[in-house]
């Protein structure tokens, strides 16, 4: 391109040592969540995100509407980035993509579309084990991918993914209901 996508990344990338340190930057450190998922690092990631975003997005829109699914999207996105800066406040790696925050969408969306097979285990119920076990499936899978990634030298943001997701577990159900509340 034009030489300019690391530029693009420092600068609107999200970088968790921002935070407690005065580095510069851009843009506020507070606008970096968003601005991140806008920057990519190649097609190829682009790409995932876009075909994850259609796949999930679409269906998830329909339970959820519209403003919900940007509710979603922008709650991801910071999720993914508080996330991200819990495991490694002082990390300098700059975040971007959109992964995070779709990752949020794919957690509404496996809530709204999975099959839960679970039962009641005792005094805890059938869905929270449903929730439960989506998240743990989540972490495993995307930590054996940030490993991989990392022997490979092209590290993803592991702790964004799962972040994303779980803030996709937590409103899902607050969406769904503010959307039908008036149904």
């Amino acid at each position: 391109m034009l030489g300019l996508e690391s530029d693009a990344a420092v600068y609107a990338g999200f970088i968790p040592a921002r935070l407690t340190a005065d580095a510069p930057g851009l843009l506020p450190f507070v606008l970096t969540p968003l601005s991140s998922t806008l920057v990519h690092g190649g097609l190829l990631h682009l790409l995932f995100n876009l075909v994850t975003l259609t796949f999930c997005g679409i269906a998830t829109e329909r339970a959820l509407g519209a403003r919900g699914i940007v509710v979603l999207y922008l709650a991801g996105a910071y999720a993914a980035c508080a996330a991200q800066w819990a495991v490694a406040p002082a990390s300098t790696a700059v975040m971007i993509g959109a992964s995070g925050a779709a990752s949020a969408i794919v957690g509404a969306y496996a809530l709204l579309y999975g099959r839960s097979r679970t039962k009641d285990f005792g005094p805890v119920p059938a869905w929270l084990l449903h929730v439960l076990w989506l998240l743990i499936a989540w972490t495993a899978l995307n930590l054996a991918v940030g490993i991989l990634s990392a022997q490979a030298g092209t590290p993803i943001a592991a702790a964004a993914h799962v972040g994303g997701f779980l803030a996709g577990l937590i409103l899902c159900r607050p969406l769904l209901l503010w959307r039908w509340r008036g149904a």
